[in-house]
Protein backbone atom coordinates (compact mmCIF):
# COMPACT_ATOMS: atom_id res chain seq x y z
CA UNK A 1 0.00 0.00 0.00
CA UNK A 2 1.27 3.73 -0.71
CA UNK A 3 -1.15 5.85 0.64
CA UNK A 4 -0.33 6.83 4.24
CA UNK A 5 -2.94 5.62 7.48
CA UNK A 6 -4.60 9.15 7.19
CA UNK A 7 -6.10 9.82 3.68
CA UNK A 8 -5.88 13.14 2.24
CA UNK A 9 -2.42 13.66 4.11
CA UNK A 10 0.90 13.86 2.85
CA UNK A 11 3.97 12.34 4.49
CA UNK A 12 7.00 14.61 4.45
CA UNK A 13 10.48 12.06 4.26
CA UNK A 14 13.83 13.98 4.64
CA UNK A 15 16.63 11.93 2.98
CA UNK A 16 19.66 12.96 4.52
CA UNK A 17 23.44 12.08 3.75
CA UNK A 18 26.90 13.03 4.74
CA UNK A 19 27.88 16.47 2.44
CA UNK A 20 30.45 16.96 -0.36
CA UNK A 21 32.43 19.76 -1.31
CA UNK A 22 30.94 21.66 -4.93
CA UNK A 23 33.63 20.95 -6.86
CA UNK A 24 37.20 18.85 -6.99
CA UNK A 25 38.91 22.74 -6.30
CA UNK A 26 41.01 23.10 -3.21
CA UNK A 27 39.39 25.97 -2.33
CA UNK A 28 35.74 24.05 -2.80
CA UNK A 29 37.42 21.26 -1.16
CA UNK A 30 38.64 23.63 1.96
CA UNK A 31 34.98 25.34 2.81
CA UNK A 32 33.83 21.92 3.11
CA UNK A 33 36.68 19.67 5.37
CA UNK A 34 35.81 23.49 7.45
CA UNK A 35 32.07 22.93 8.02
CA UNK A 36 33.10 19.33 8.60
CA UNK A 37 35.62 18.68 10.64
CA UNK A 38 34.53 21.75 12.78
CA UNK A 39 31.49 20.10 13.95
CA UNK A 40 31.57 19.12 17.80
CA UNK A 41 29.51 15.52 17.04
CA UNK A 42 32.58 14.64 14.31
CA UNK A 43 35.38 16.09 16.41
CA UNK A 44 34.33 16.36 20.17
CA UNK A 45 37.12 18.71 21.16
CA UNK A 46 36.79 22.28 23.34
CA UNK A 47 35.65 24.72 20.40
CA UNK A 48 38.82 26.87 21.77
CA UNK A 49 41.31 24.09 20.48
CA UNK A 50 38.97 22.33 17.66
CA UNK A 51 39.09 25.44 15.58
CA UNK A 52 42.26 26.85 15.37
CA UNK A 53 43.52 23.28 14.84
CA UNK A 54 41.32 22.35 12.07
CA UNK A 55 41.11 25.39 10.24
CA UNK A 56 44.60 27.03 11.44
CA UNK A 57 46.27 23.54 10.92
CA UNK A 58 44.63 20.21 9.49
CA UNK A 59 42.12 21.59 6.92
CA UNK A 60 44.85 23.85 5.17
CA UNK A 61 47.41 21.09 5.23
CA UNK A 62 44.20 18.22 3.82
CA UNK A 63 42.69 20.57 1.14
CA UNK A 64 44.94 20.37 -1.69
CA UNK A 65 45.21 16.51 -1.07
CA UNK A 66 41.71 16.11 -0.45
CA UNK A 67 41.11 17.69 -3.90
CA UNK A 68 43.58 15.67 -5.70
CA UNK A 69 41.31 12.44 -4.80
CA UNK A 70 38.25 14.32 -5.43
CA UNK A 71 39.38 15.12 -8.95
CA UNK A 72 39.97 11.53 -9.33
CA UNK A 73 36.48 10.40 -8.38
CA UNK A 74 34.40 13.37 -10.17
CA UNK A 75 32.29 12.47 -12.97
CA UNK A 76 32.87 15.13 -15.72
CA UNK A 77 29.10 15.41 -16.26
CA UNK A 78 27.29 14.67 -12.82
CA UNK A 79 29.82 15.58 -10.52
CA UNK A 80 29.79 14.17 -7.15
CA UNK A 81 28.80 10.49 -6.97
CA UNK A 82 27.54 11.08 -3.53
CA UNK A 83 25.37 14.03 -4.68
CA UNK A 84 23.87 12.29 -7.92
CA UNK A 85 23.59 8.64 -6.23
CA UNK A 86 21.66 10.70 -3.48
CA UNK A 87 19.15 12.66 -6.41
CA UNK A 88 18.58 9.53 -8.02
CA UNK A 89 17.54 7.98 -4.59
CA UNK A 90 15.07 10.93 -4.61
CA UNK A 91 13.91 10.83 -7.68
CA UNK A 92 12.98 7.18 -7.42
CA UNK A 93 11.64 6.71 -4.11
CA UNK A 94 8.97 9.58 -5.74
CA UNK A 95 7.89 7.25 -7.64
CA UNK A 96 7.39 4.08 -5.71
CA UNK A 97 5.92 5.99 -2.93
CA UNK A 98 3.37 7.62 -4.73
CA UNK A 99 1.81 11.20 -4.82
CA UNK A 100 0.76 10.90 -1.14
CA UNK A 101 4.70 11.16 -0.18
CA UNK A 102 6.98 14.45 -0.46
CA UNK A 103 10.77 13.33 -0.56
CA UNK A 104 13.26 16.09 -0.48
CA UNK A 105 16.70 15.37 -0.04
CA UNK A 106 19.50 17.14 1.95
CA UNK A 107 23.23 17.19 2.58
CA UNK A 108 24.61 17.80 6.53
CA UNK A 109 27.67 20.22 5.07
CA UNK A 110 27.44 22.34 2.23
CA UNK A 111 24.67 21.93 -0.67
CA UNK A 112 21.91 20.79 -0.70
CA UNK A 113 21.80 21.94 2.86
CA UNK A 114 19.24 20.32 5.24
CA UNK A 115 17.16 23.46 5.82
CA UNK A 116 16.31 23.83 1.91
CA UNK A 117 14.92 20.30 1.92
CA UNK A 118 13.11 21.56 5.18
CA UNK A 119 11.58 24.46 3.64
CA UNK A 120 10.83 22.19 1.10
CA UNK A 121 8.79 20.13 2.50
CA UNK A 122 7.04 22.83 5.17
CA UNK A 123 6.25 24.85 1.53
CA UNK A 124 4.60 21.60 0.28
CA UNK A 125 1.92 21.59 3.75
CA UNK A 126 3.50 18.05 5.01
CA UNK A 127 1.77 16.73 8.13
CA UNK A 128 4.07 15.22 9.14
CA UNK A 129 8.40 14.70 8.46
CA UNK A 130 10.08 11.14 8.74
CA UNK A 131 13.92 11.98 8.69
CA UNK A 132 16.06 9.07 7.40
CA UNK A 133 20.07 10.31 7.95
CA UNK A 134 21.34 7.45 5.46
CA UNK A 135 24.00 6.07 7.43
CA UNK A 136 23.07 2.39 8.65
CA UNK A 137 24.50 2.54 11.62
CA UNK A 138 23.88 5.05 14.49
CA UNK A 139 26.97 7.05 15.28
CA UNK A 140 26.75 10.67 17.09
CA UNK A 141 29.12 12.07 14.44
CA UNK A 142 27.07 11.49 11.70
CA UNK A 143 23.04 10.42 12.48
CA UNK A 144 23.69 12.11 15.63
CA UNK A 145 24.69 15.06 13.95
CA UNK A 146 21.92 14.92 11.33
CA UNK A 147 19.29 15.49 13.96
CA UNK A 148 20.87 17.50 15.92
CA UNK A 149 20.97 20.10 12.35
CA UNK A 150 17.31 19.53 12.07
CA UNK A 151 16.12 20.08 15.16
CA UNK A 152 17.80 23.27 15.76
CA UNK A 153 16.35 24.38 12.37
CA UNK A 154 12.69 23.59 12.92
CA UNK A 155 13.17 25.15 16.60
CA UNK A 156 12.38 28.21 14.92
CA UNK A 157 9.40 27.77 12.96
CA UNK A 158 6.10 29.06 14.52
CA UNK A 159 4.16 25.41 13.27
CA UNK A 160 6.47 22.17 14.18
CA UNK A 161 5.02 18.96 12.60
CA UNK A 162 5.50 15.65 13.91
CA UNK A 163 8.81 14.96 13.37
CA UNK A 164 10.52 11.47 13.67
CA UNK A 165 13.51 10.14 12.96
CA UNK A 166 14.87 6.63 11.86
CA UNK A 167 17.98 6.55 13.82
CA UNK A 168 19.51 2.84 12.74
CA UNK A 169 18.88 0.59 10.26
CA UNK A 170 21.99 -1.84 11.04
CA UNK A 171 20.13 -4.93 11.03
CA UNK A 172 16.97 -4.00 8.56
CA UNK A 173 16.58 -6.82 6.20
CA UNK A 174 15.50 -4.57 3.05
CA UNK A 175 18.91 -3.23 3.94
CA UNK A 176 20.49 -6.44 4.60
CA UNK A 177 19.14 -8.50 1.34
CA UNK A 178 19.73 -5.49 -0.84
CA UNK A 179 23.86 -5.19 -0.11
CA UNK A 180 23.55 -9.13 -0.18
CA UNK A 181 22.28 -8.79 -3.57
CA UNK A 182 24.96 -7.13 -4.75
CA UNK A 183 27.69 -9.50 -2.81
CA UNK A 184 25.98 -12.47 -4.16
CA UNK A 185 26.60 -10.75 -8.02
CA UNK A 186 30.01 -10.14 -7.47
CA UNK A 187 30.76 -13.83 -5.94
CA UNK A 188 28.85 -14.88 -9.27
CA UNK A 189 32.20 -13.59 -11.27
CA UNK A 190 35.20 -15.15 -9.39
CA UNK A 191 36.09 -17.96 -6.16
CA UNK A 192 37.30 -15.46 -3.58
CA UNK A 193 39.16 -17.37 -0.45
CA UNK A 194 37.94 -14.41 2.17
CA UNK A 195 35.39 -11.53 2.15
CA UNK A 196 36.16 -8.25 4.38
CA UNK A 197 32.96 -5.80 5.60
CA UNK A 198 34.94 -2.74 6.04
CA UNK A 199 33.81 0.53 7.96
CA UNK A 200 33.75 4.30 8.71
CA UNK A 201 35.93 3.95 11.73
CA UNK A 202 35.56 6.51 14.80
CA UNK A 203 37.31 7.18 17.91
CA UNK A 204 36.96 4.78 20.60
CA UNK A 205 36.00 7.62 23.25
CA UNK A 206 32.75 7.93 20.45
CA UNK A 207 32.03 4.65 21.39
CA UNK A 208 32.43 5.02 25.46
CA UNK A 209 30.74 8.17 25.64
CA UNK A 210 27.61 6.84 24.26
CA UNK A 211 27.81 3.02 26.46
CA UNK A 212 24.64 2.46 27.89
CA UNK A 213 25.74 2.11 31.74
CA UNK A 214 28.87 1.49 30.57
CA UNK A 215 27.58 -1.68 28.80
CA UNK A 216 30.07 -1.22 26.12
CA UNK A 217 33.58 -2.54 26.42
CA UNK A 218 35.46 -2.93 22.91
CA UNK A 219 35.47 -6.05 23.02
CA UNK A 220 32.99 -9.17 23.41
CA UNK A 221 30.42 -6.78 24.25
CA UNK A 222 29.40 -6.42 20.71
CA UNK A 223 28.77 -10.12 20.06
CA UNK A 224 25.21 -10.08 20.38
CA UNK A 225 23.10 -7.10 19.27
CA UNK A 226 20.28 -6.28 21.73
CA UNK A 227 18.79 -2.87 24.13
CA UNK A 228 22.26 -2.18 25.55
CA UNK A 229 24.23 -1.98 22.58
CA UNK A 230 21.08 -0.85 20.04
CA UNK A 231 22.93 2.16 19.49
CA UNK A 232 26.66 1.44 19.91
CA UNK A 233 28.49 1.94 16.14
CA UNK A 234 30.70 -1.19 16.98
CA UNK A 235 27.98 -3.48 18.27
CA UNK A 236 25.77 -2.22 14.83
CA UNK A 237 28.69 -3.25 12.41
CA UNK A 238 29.09 -6.68 13.41
CA UNK A 239 25.38 -6.93 13.94
CA UNK A 240 25.27 -6.05 10.27
CA UNK A 241 28.35 -8.33 9.23
CA UNK A 242 26.85 -10.84 11.09
CA UNK A 243 23.56 -10.50 8.77
CA UNK A 244 25.12 -9.98 5.86
CA UNK A 245 27.79 -13.40 6.07
CA UNK A 246 24.01 -15.39 6.88
CA UNK A 247 22.71 -14.37 3.76
CA UNK A 248 26.04 -14.87 1.85
CA UNK A 249 26.58 -18.54 3.54
CA UNK A 250 30.03 -17.68 5.04
CA UNK A 251 31.44 -19.18 8.18
CA UNK A 252 32.93 -16.85 10.80
CA UNK A 253 36.48 -17.67 9.70
CA UNK A 254 35.45 -16.90 6.09
CA UNK A 255 34.92 -12.77 6.88
CA UNK A 256 36.83 -10.05 8.87
CA UNK A 257 35.03 -6.95 10.12
CA UNK A 258 38.07 -4.44 10.12
CA UNK A 259 37.74 0.01 10.55
CA UNK A 260 38.86 2.29 7.64
CA UNK A 261 39.38 6.07 7.47
CA UNK A 262 41.11 6.79 10.59
CA UNK A 263 42.70 10.16 11.66
CA UNK A 264 44.70 8.66 14.47
CA UNK A 265 48.01 9.56 13.29
CA UNK A 266 46.93 13.14 13.34
CA UNK A 267 44.96 12.98 16.45
CA UNK A 268 46.92 10.41 18.35
CA UNK A 269 43.88 8.59 19.74
CA UNK A 270 42.79 5.46 19.18
CA UNK A 271 39.82 4.51 16.72
CA UNK A 272 38.15 1.72 16.44
CA UNK A 273 40.44 -1.54 15.40
CA UNK A 274 41.49 -3.85 13.74
CA UNK A 275 42.73 -0.94 11.05
CA UNK A 276 41.59 -2.09 7.37
CA UNK A 277 44.84 -1.20 6.03
CA UNK A 278 46.76 -3.39 8.37
CA UNK A 279 44.58 -6.74 8.13
CA UNK A 280 44.71 -6.24 4.73
CA UNK A 281 48.65 -6.65 4.28
CA UNK A 282 48.82 -9.71 6.41
CA UNK A 283 46.13 -11.75 4.31
CA UNK A 284 48.65 -13.17 1.45
CA UNK A 285 51.31 -14.20 4.13
CA UNK A 286 48.10 -16.51 5.20
CA UNK A 287 47.40 -17.84 1.88
CA UNK A 288 44.57 -15.23 0.94
CA UNK A 289 45.10 -14.44 -2.27
CA UNK A 290 41.40 -13.58 -3.45
CA UNK A 291 39.66 -10.48 -1.55
CA UNK A 292 35.55 -9.49 -1.58
CA UNK A 293 35.62 -6.04 -0.05
CA UNK A 294 31.77 -4.60 1.10
CA UNK A 295 31.44 -1.13 2.88
CA UNK A 296 28.36 -1.74 4.58
CA UNK A 297 28.69 1.59 6.07
CA UNK A 298 28.06 3.67 3.04
CA UNK A 299 24.56 3.37 1.15
CA UNK A 300 26.00 5.41 -1.92
CA UNK A 301 29.58 5.49 -3.69
CA UNK A 302 31.93 7.80 -2.40
CA UNK A 303 35.60 8.63 -1.77
CA UNK A 304 35.44 6.46 0.86
CA UNK A 305 34.58 3.45 -1.22
CA UNK A 306 35.44 4.03 -4.87
CA UNK A 307 38.86 5.70 -3.91
CA UNK A 308 39.87 4.42 -0.47
CA UNK A 309 38.28 0.73 -0.46
CA UNK A 310 38.16 0.22 -4.41
CA UNK A 311 41.75 1.73 -5.03
CA UNK A 312 44.24 2.36 -2.52
CA UNK A 313 43.39 -0.73 -0.47
CA UNK A 314 43.20 -3.02 -3.67
CA UNK A 315 47.20 -1.58 -4.17
CA UNK A 316 47.99 -2.47 -0.65
CA UNK A 317 46.80 -5.92 -0.76
CA UNK A 318 48.67 -6.22 -4.60
CA UNK A 319 51.72 -4.64 -3.15
CA UNK A 320 51.70 -7.47 0.01
CA UNK A 321 51.52 -10.22 -2.75
CA UNK A 322 47.59 -10.35 -2.82
CA UNK A 323 46.32 -11.69 -6.37
CA UNK A 324 42.49 -10.27 -6.81
CA UNK A 325 40.94 -7.88 -4.88
CA UNK A 326 37.42 -6.16 -5.76
CA UNK A 327 34.81 -3.80 -3.89
CA UNK A 328 31.63 -4.46 -4.09
CA UNK A 329 29.67 -1.55 -5.47
CA UNK A 330 27.28 0.92 -2.73
CA UNK A 331 23.42 0.42 -3.19
CA UNK A 332 22.93 3.91 -4.51
CA UNK A 333 19.94 3.67 -6.36
CA UNK A 334 19.39 0.08 -7.20
CA UNK A 335 15.87 -0.88 -7.60
CA UNK A 336 15.64 -3.19 -4.41
CA UNK A 337 17.43 -0.51 -2.33
CA UNK A 338 14.59 1.84 -3.39
CA UNK A 339 12.74 -0.38 -2.37
CA UNK A 340 13.42 -1.35 1.33
CA UNK A 341 13.87 2.54 1.61
CA UNK A 342 10.21 2.83 0.74
CA UNK A 343 9.70 -0.23 3.01
CA UNK A 344 11.39 1.48 5.91
CA UNK A 345 9.57 4.55 5.13
CA UNK A 346 5.90 2.94 5.38
CA UNK A 347 6.89 1.13 8.39
CA UNK A 348 7.21 4.59 10.09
Amino acid sequence: MNSPATPGRRIGVLLVNLGTPDSPSTPDVRRYLNEFLTDSRVIDMAAAIRYPLFQGIIVPLRAPKSAKIYQQLWDAERGSPLLFHGLDLQARLKEVLGKDYVVAFGMRYQKPSIEKALEELRDAAVDRIIVLPLFPQYASASTGSVQEKVMDIVKDWWIVPNISFISTFADDPGFIGSFAARGKAEMAKHDYDHIVFSYHGIPERHVLKGSFKGYCKLGTCCASYNKNNRYCYRAQCFATSRLLAKELGLRDDQYTVTFQSRLQSRLRDPWLQPYTDEVIKEFPAKGINNVLAFSPAFVADCLETTIEVGEEFKELFEEAGGKHWQLVPSLNSEPYWVDAVAEMIRRN
